[in-house]
C-alpha cells in the first residue's frame, strides 16, 4: 500500500524582509550571493523529500500499455499454417466454388496474401500426391494475381499430367511456350517429352525436341536416353546413331555428398551401389584438399553435325 507525507519546504520567505536595500556595492554583492545560496539549499531539501517519499509505480518501472485489440500477440509460423490449410482442404468435395471459398476464408483476415503458407502447402500436397488439390489451390492463386512464377506454372503442367489431364497440360504448355520462346527453362522441355514418352505420343514429342534444337538447348541425358529409345523401337537406327554421336554421355556428373557439390565420373554410377559409394566417398575426401575441382569438363564442343529432324516414317 502506497504512503505519501509531504514535507513542507523550510520558510526561507520570511527572512526576507529583514534585508535592507544595500548602501554600497560590495554589501549589494554580498546579498545576492545570499540569495542563491537560499535557493540552492531550498532546490536540495525539496528534491530529496520527493524522491524519497515519492513513488510513481509500485513495480518501478514504466506503467504497463495494454495490448492492442486489433492486433494479435500469438504468432503461428508459416508450416504449421500451411497445414491448417492443408487440412481445411483435404475434406471438400471437388466443386470450384466451395473449394475457393473455403480459401477466400482461410486468409480473410491476413492484411497480405500469404505466398509463403500458400507454396509450402502445395509442397506438402505434392508430397501426398494431392494432384486435384493442386490444380485447384494454384488456379486459385493464379486467380489472385499471386505467385505468377515459372515454378508455379511448372507446379501446375506436373499436376495436369499426372492427374491425366493432357489436354489442359498441352493449351498451358503452348501458351507458357508462345509467351516464353527465348527464355524456356529446359525443365519444361523435359517435363513434357517425359509425358508424351510415357504416353507413346511420339509425334509431338519429336516436335519439342526439334524445337529444343532450333532454340540451341543442350538436352539433359535424360531426354537423350528417352528419344534414343523410341528411335531403336522405330528401327530409325542411322538417326540413333547421329544423336549419340552430336549428344555423346557426359564423362562426369555431380552429385550432392554432405552438403558438398563432388564430381563423379560416370562409369562409376554404372557400378554396384556399395563399390560406387566406396568410390564416392574416396572422391568426396579428394574434394575437402582442393576445392577447385568443380570445373565443369561434361561440355562438348558441338562440331559440325548435320541437325537430326526426327520424323515418323
Amino acid at each position: 500500500m502506497l504512503m505519501f507525507r509531504y514535507y513542507a519546504p523550510p520558510d526561507f520567505v520570511g527572512r526576507l524582509p529583514v534585508l535592507e536595500f544595500p548602501k554600497k556595492v560590495s554589501n549589494f554583492v554580498q546579498i545576492i550571493a545570499t540569495f542563491d545560496i537560499f535557493i540552492l539549499i531550498s532546490l536540495f531539501f525539496s528534491l530529496h523529500i520527493s524522491c524519497c517519499n515519492f513513488q510513481v509505480c509500485a513495480a518501478k518501472g514504466p506503467r504497463p500499455r495494454y495490448p492492442r485489440v486489433w492486433k494479435t500477440r500469438t504468432k503461428i509460423g508459416t508450416v504449421s499454417k500451411s497445414l491448417k490449410l492443408v487440412e481445411c482442404i483435404k475434406g471438400l468435395s471437388n466443386v470450384k466454388e466451395e473449394v475457393y471459398g473455403a480459401l477466400d476464408s482461410f486468409i480473410a483476415w491476413d492484411l497480405e496474401f500469404p505466398l509463403i503458407t500458400v507454396k509450402k502447402a502445395l509442397k506438402a500436397l505434392e508430397h501426398e500426391k494431392e494432384w486435384k488439390r493442386i490444380i485447384q489451390v494454384t488456379k486459385w492463386m493464379l486467380s489472385k494475381g499471386q505467385g505468377r512464377t515459372m515454378g508455379s506454372y511448372y507446379l501446375l503442367l506436373y499436376a495436369l499430367a499426372e492427374d491425366g489431364r493432357i489436354d489442359e497440360a498441352e493449351e498451358l504448355w503452348t501458351k507458357l511456350f508462345s509467351d516464353n520462346l527465348e527464355s524456356m527453362p529446359r525443365i519444361f522441355f523435359d517435363r513434357m517429352i517425359s509425358i508424351y514418352y510415357r504416353r507413346d505420343m511420339h509425334d509431338k514429342m519429336f516436335e519439342v525436341f526439334t524445337d529444343m534444337e532450333e532454340l540451341r538447348i543442350r538436352p539433359t541425358v535424360s531426354i537423350v536416353n528417352m528419344v534414343g529409345d523410341v528411335f531403336q523401337k522405330l528401327g530409325m537406327l542411322d538417326k540413333y546413331k547421329k544423336l549419340k554421336r552430336k549428344y555423346p554421355p557426359p564423362k562426369w556428373e555431380y552429385r550432392y555428398i554432405k552438403g558438398k557439390r563432388v564430381k563423379i565420373r560416370s562409369e562409376n554410377l554404372k557400378k554396384e551401389p556399395e563399390n560406387a559409394s566406396k568410390e564416392m566417398n574416396e572422391i568426396s575426401n579428394e574434394t575437402d584438399n582442393d576445392e577447385d575441382s568443380n570445373t565443369d569438363e561434361s561440355e562438348m564442343v558441338e562440331g559440325g553435325e548435320p541437325e537430326i529432324s526426327p520424323s515418323v516414317p
